[in-house]
């Protein structure tokens, strides 16, 4: 195997066909983004995607999965989450994430709720969140973090969330998820070679060897406008010789790919 082939890869979908096409592809992880409270009011300034699953979509997507684990990620922590995730574990989902936390407490809360029958992925999404997250590390039954640069550099009120990589934020926070131990993974990954992207995607792929990540998620752009007309499967493989390219290439060259990568996001920015 290689950092490449190893590299876990997450896709959001409610769409059986899509679900059945990643997974044929290769793609890790495949499930629906059920977060709900309070996403609207806080992105309802920006451009981001905002998702219209619903869980009874599930069973849909599950049952297209032979390789790929069956993913969601959560609403944050309210009242009713126990009840949400019984419900998500009694589905076969095999990956619950955890999005919109600020405190300790709410991260240790759902894990507690989890109680180990789903691995656990904390989304680091918020500047609170950021700000703790050495303290947050040291809690036991953290299968993995996600740094969520979207909402990460609304919260902050940068101008984009390339900002949030050039930095030296990512840097500071993946230093204390690896010494903790716990693999982590940030932003998603569009096709390396779409050349509709604002900041070319290879660029983005460096940053991911150079940082020590091990997971990301599959960016919607990486299948549209339509997964019908792309051969999926050499897309995603693709992506993952992007990925060991990158790996290969050693200490100097990624840092030359974040070099260039400040310059792209700063006259973008401007």
């Amino acid at each position: 195997m290689s950092y490449g082939n190893d590299f876990i890869l997450t896709l959001f979908t409610n769409n059986p066909d899509l679900a059945q096409a990643g997974n044929d592809a290769g793609i890790n992880r495949i499930g629906l983004d059920l977060e709900k409270i309070g996403k609207e009011h806080r992105q309802d300034s920006s451009k981001t995607w905002i998702s219209n699953h619903q869980a009874h979509e599930l069973q849909a997507v599950r049952d297209k999965l032979t390789r790929a684990a069956l993913f969601t990620r959560t609403n944050p922590i309210h009242p009713g989450s126990l009840d949400e995730i019984n419900y998500l574990i009694d589905q076969g989902v095999e990956v619950l994430m955890l999005p919109m936390f600020r405190t300790v407490k709410e991260a240790a809360t759902f894990i507690e709720l989890v109680k180990g029958r789903a691995l656990v992925s904390l989304l680091v999404e918020t500047a609170a969140a950021a700000m703790r997250l050495h303290e947050i590390t040291k809690l036991s039954g953290i299968d993995e973090i996600h740094i969520g640069l979207n909402d990460l550099y609304l919260d902050m009120k940068l101008s984009n969330h390339f900002e949030m990589l050039t930095s030296g934020l990512v840097d500071m926070l993946s230093d204390i998820v690896l010494t903790a131990g716990i693999p982590f993974g940030f932003a998603g990954i569009g096709r390396v070679n779409d050349s509709r992207l604002p900041i070319p995607g290879d660029l983005i792929y460096a940053q991911y060897p150079r940082l020590g990540a091990t997971r990301a998620l599959v960016s919607r752009v990486f299948y549209s406008p339509d997964f019908r007309t792309l051969n999926l499967t050499n897309e995603v493989n693709a992506a993952r010789e992007a990925l060991d390219q990158w790996h290969l290439a050693g200490t100097q060259k990624q840092a030359d790919a974040l070099t260039l990568l400040r310059t792209k996001v700063t006259n973008w920015t401007v």
